[in-house]
């Protein structure tokens, strides 16, 4: 009998560590699938703008949650609008000139260039910091939580530095 009990306690112990470890690494993984999400919604238009019309925007207006000016064409094939929207952050300031990529068929505007590219995907960032917290402490993987969290804290570092530039 206290062979059995042993023995069964083994199993449930191994049941239990593959469940924890099973949902932690699915808990993980769907954060930072999250976060790339997240993320390439605006990141495609910014990455990926051969083909795409491209110019720059005078900020006439800033609301709550965004800004509007007329847009200048850069690239052939584009025309001059009298009005666009672009996402207000604390990095897009009135009277300020910004260049710019069109999202196609809106007149909704992306900031362009490194400042553009690292803002795209700090919602990327997000999730690596907040995964590193799920690896490390739900996993056991302490060093690829510190990854994850160093990953994350440059991404959004950097992007605090590009975008105030």
């Amino acid at each position: 009998m206290p062979a059995t009990a042993t023995t069964s306690r083994q199993v449930s112990a191994i049941a239990l560590r593959f469940g924890r470890l099973a949902a932690m690494g699915t808990i993980a993984v769907l954060i930072i699938v999250a976060g790339v999400w997240a993320s390439w919604g605006s990141a495609q238009y910014v990455m990926l703008t051969k083909g795409r019309e491209r110019g720059t925007v005078e900020v006439a207006r800033c609301d709550h949650d965004t800004c509007t000016g007329a847009y200048t064409p850069v690239s052939a094939g584009s025309e001059p609008r009298s009005h666009v929207v672009m996402e207000k952050t604390v990095a897009v300031r009135k009277g300020h000139s910004y260049t710019v990529v069109v999202k196609p068929g809106t007149d909704e505007v992306f900031r362009c260039g490194l400042a553009g590219v690292l803002y795209a995907w700090v919602p990327l960032g997000g999730a690596l910091l907040l995964a590193s917290v799920v690896v490390a402490g739900g996993l056991g993987r302490v060093r690829l939580g510190w990854v994850l969290a160093g990953s994350g804290a440059v991404l959004l570092t950097a992007t605090f530095i590009a975008v105030q530039s």
